[in-house]
């Protein structure tokens, strides 16, 4: 049975995905994703799919650590989030809107559609695999 404390801190680890930007807290988002090469995310085009822990973590350090890359805020909207019946696992789905800055011009998605899963490892939740991708009617 999933408490409401384990219901919050999975919220969390979902807000702090993209949150961390703000304040470049890196070892935070190095913390709450599975370090292993299962790891994986599928962005909206196919060139920017990441597989792996270490491709993620040189993604990171390369790009958003860089001086030129400024978070400037983001919002989750419409967070749906479900637990297995074991309570190891979990998957969630949302609306993203993410905004940042690179090189002083703005950039970032609105409407995003993000799903990921997460797994309960070591006693601690990690996402282990995300997607973002867009609509198109």
């Amino acid at each position: 049975m999933i408490t409401e404390v384990e219901r919050l801190e999975v919220e969390k680890v979902i807000h702090d995905a993209i949150g961390w930007a703000l304040t470049k807290d890196i070892d935070r988002l190095f913390s709450i994703m599975a370090q292993d090469g299962d790891f994986f995310i599928f962005h909206p085009d196919s060139k920017s799919t990441i597989v792996g822990f270490e491709a993620f973590k040189k993604l990171g350090e390369r790009v958003w650590m860089r001086d030129e890359f400024k978070a400037t805020d983001f919002a989750v909207r419409d967070l749906r989030l479900k637990f297995a019946e074991l309570g190891n696992a979990a998957w969630y789905s949302c609306f993203l809107d993410d905004h940042a800055e690179w090189k002083g011009q703005p950039t970032g998605w609105d409407n995003c559609r993000w799903t990921g899963t997460l797994e309960k490892r070591g006693g601690k939740w990690v996402i282990v695999q995300m997607h973002f991708s867009f609509p198109q009617d």
